[in-house]
């Protein structure tokens, strides 16, 4: 039952989390951003925003910077705009699966032209 709900909450958090980065957020730092998933602990208490960036390495790190370093104003706006008794801790990380769907795509398109 709290993983039902936990998936729910994770769901609105992403919600809230990418209009607060597209609207609120002023940090030049912070480039184009997805937020692909949120996973929230079965008792409610932390969050893990799971993002991608459009951009080098160099884009990457600085954009993950700014959002560490606004992770606070991300969280009391969550605790505004979500009825929860205590709002989740938050952590950012980067999605490598969007890369490595890509990266596979990639050897399996050679492999199909090494055959022909």
């Amino acid at each position: 039952m709290s993983n039902v709900r936990a998936n729910r909450v994770g769901e609105q958090i992403k919600k809230e989390i990418t209009e607060i980065i597209q609207r609120e957020i002023k940090d030049p730092r912070v480039g184009f951003i997805t937020v692909t998933a949120v996973d929230v602990t079965g008792d409610l208490q932390q969050a893990t925003a799971f993002i991608t960036v459009y951009g080098d390495d160099d884009q990457r790190s600085n954009t993950l910077a700014a959002l560490e370093k606004a992770k606070g104003f991300i969280r009391s706006e969550i605790g505004k705009r979500i009825q929860l008794r205590k709002t989740p801790d938050l952590s950012f990380k980067f999605d490598e699966s969007i890369e490595r769907g890509n990266r596979i795509e990639e050897l399996l398109r050679k492999l199909n032209e090494e055959d022909k």
